[in-house]
């Protein structure tokens, strides 16, 4: 069960497209378990890797996790970073003021 809701995490975040947003909560909601956004961060966090070995399902390929933000609109956690994800979510139009989305284009 725990691999069927890691897979509907990782599908739904990989649907977002370029500009657009999700929070943690609407992706736990849409992948059926409303009240396990942190669980969706979790995933998130770890669907990060430098080596194969990392990634904790053996059929999937990394996806974009840097769309999805929190629900009060701050950009939360990043594998990489904080700043990173700032910087790639300014790459893709976001404004953002003291970690906080500006614009929250959510989907």
């Amino acid at each position: 069960m725990k691999k069927d809701f890691t897979k509907r995490v990782l599908d739904i975040v990989a649907r977002i497209p370029r500009g657009k947003l999700m929070t943690y909560s609407q992706i736990a909601r849409e992948a059926g378990s409303p009240r396990a956004y942190r669980a969706v961060g979790h995933i998130l966090n770890i669907n990060y890797r430098e080596r194969e070995w990392q990634l904790p399902l053996e059929d999937f390929e990394p996806v974009p996790c840097h769309r999805v933000i929190r629900s009060d609109g701050f950009v939360g956690g990043y594998a990489r970073g904080q700043k990173a994800k700032e910087r790639i979510l300014k790459l893709e139009g976001h404004i953002i003021d003291k970690n906080q989305i500006k614009l929250p284009d959510l989907k």
